[in-house]
């Protein structure tokens, strides 16, 4: 079992910035992807971006390239997003997930970006 405990949500102005922490407990050996969903209210959860541990390489969505980092601390088995130039439309509850035989997922937290 992974549990995945995110924090770092909140309100921002449009073109601020949050950062967004998940920390991995548990059976972390050998996760094979770490990173990020998003669901807006009455729409599906989309991937933001992930995060290949063992490689160190990432991937993100075109809707959040060139605004959002994803990074990693592994001594502090945590993964980060650095959201930067925030906009009213990445407004969502954002969940961490990590992929190792199975998805887990974190309980999510709410990004909300004020125009």
């Amino acid at each position: 079992q992974v549990q995945l405990v995110e924090s770092g949500g909140g309100l921002v102005q449009a073109g601020g910035s949050l950062r967004l922490s998940c920390v991995a407990s548990g059976s972390i050996f050998s996760i094979n992807a770490m990173g990020w969903y998003r669901q807006a209210p009455g729409k599906q959860r989309d991937l933001v971006a992930t995060i290949i541990p063992s490689v160190g390489s990432t991937h993100y969505a075109d809707s959040v390239k060139g605004r959002f980092t994803i990074s990693r601390d592994s001594a502090k088995n945590t993964v980060y997003l650095q959201m930067n130039s925030l906009k009213p439309e990445d407004t969502a509850v954002y969940y961490c997930y990590a992929i190792r035989a199975r998805q887990y997922w974190g309980q999510g937290t709410q990004v909300t970006v004020s125009s």
